[in-house]
């Protein structure tokens, strides 16, 4: 198998897949309460793991089952009034903007889409003149930072600045950036982070985490509570925690977190600067390759780009494309214009093949996508 679906889910190092079943085999032998207690030290060993690998303090971070909960914690702590504005970027992720507007529905907000720049990436000074001269309060700025249809890295560090500089909350999707490049919270300037384990970072599924800034952890209300995220003090008081384990809830997958913190350390291990360049390498030949096939596009933008390669063939719908690759085991996906409706619309482009690489693929895998792709088909009068 030719594995080039890292983004959507990347193959787990034997270290990882050992430390979760050794988890769940403790779990069978002993109980659930009594492994998680048993194993209590190294569940505790996330947190940190986790900080080191995005330059951030242990209890900043919320462990939870996914980057979507991590996302929609952050989002819905949040109190919106009539007229405040979520800016967004053009390739927002298809989940994040359902709930802008479910929102927006709800309070009266409203949902600002910040111009592209000449490379097809957010302009930053799009976004400068419209907190600056916008009407209503610019309440949120939102953006993915590498989107789920295209090699497009969005400039992060950048518009943290700039929304730092405004004194506006900076919520940053990273699903598709932790664990493939070096990520680091301070540098970019964010309040809040989300992410997942299942992509770059090569951890379980139903994995994710959490980033709130210390200082803005008291503006947030997590949506709801548990006698996790908060202590019931008196019959008719609470409190909550003091740090971002608020946004978690009691019950977790303990075989899965603590395969989340194996393969934090995993990455670390091999040093996200190093992950990085090998993964941009790949990428780049991919892109090369497909480029030279006539009858092939490849629609990835931005100045810089990352491990995700898109491309259509003429005349052949994208899920046949994939349906093809797989008979012949060779592991891509479809981004669907569904996921993308600001961009791909915009741009004329249908659902587009999606091979994302890491830096466990190699040349000959790429050899091999490049030779089983379908011939394109003329276009029919």
């Amino acid at each position: 198998m030719a594995h080039l679906n890292n983004a959507g889910a990347a193959l787990p190092p034997s270290v990882v897949t050992e430390s979760v079943i050794a988890h769940l085999r403790l779990e069978a032998e002993i109980g659930g309460y009594e492994a998680a207690d048993a194993m209590h030290d190294q569940v505790e060993a996330v947190y940190p793991a986790i900080a080191s690998l995005i330059g951030c303090r242990p209890d900043e971070i919320a462990v939870v089952e996914n980057a979507t909960r991590a996302w929609d914690m952050a989002f819905y702590s949040l109190a919106f009034r009539p007229g405040d504005r979520i800016l967004t970027a053009h390739a927002e992720y298809a989940s994040n903007v359902i709930a802008f507007l479910q929102v927006a529905q709800r309070s009266g907000a409203v949902v600002e889409v910040v111009d592209d720049d000449e490379h097809g990436q957010l302009s930053v000074a799009d976004l400068r003149n419209r907190i600056e001269n916008g009407t209503g309060e610019a309440k949120l700025v939102a953006m993915t930072h590498v989107p789920t249809q295209g090699g497009l890295v969005n400039p992060a560090e950048e518009v943290g600045a700039v929304a730092r500089q405004a004194g506006v909350p900076f919520l940053l999707d990273a699903c598709q950036s932790v664990g493939q490049f070096p990520v680091d919270v301070g540098r970019i300037g964010c309040d809040m982070l989300s992410a997942t384990g299942r992509k770059y970072l090569r951890a379980p599924r139903g994995t994710g985490f959490l980033y709130v800034r210390h200082e803005f952890l008291d503006k947030l209300e997590p949506p709801f509570l548990d006698l996790h995220a908060a202590t019931w003090t008196a019959p008719g008081s609470y409190e909550i925690r003091d740090d971002a384990r608020r946004f978690e809830n009691w019950e977790t997958n303990y075989a899965g977190k603590i395969g989340l913190g194996v393969a934090v350390e995993y990455a670390l291990s091999w040093g996200l600067d190093a992950i990085g360049t090998r993964v941009a390498e790949l990428a780049e030949t991919l892109r090369g390759r497909l480029r030279d096939i006539d009858g092939v596009t490849v629609h990835d933008q931005g100045l810089r780009r990352g491990g995700i390669v898109t491309f259509t063939v003429d005349g052949v719908p994208s899920r046949e494309v994939q349906q093809q690759l797989t008979a012949k085991s060779i592991n891509t996906s479809v981004s669907p214009v569904g996921s993308a409706r600001f961009d791909l619309p915009r741009r004329g482009l249908p659902d587009l093949v999606r091979a994302s690489v890491h830096y466990y693929n190699n040349d000959t895998e790429l050899d091999r996508l490049i030779g089983a792709l379908p011939a394109p088909r003329p276009e029919r009068d």
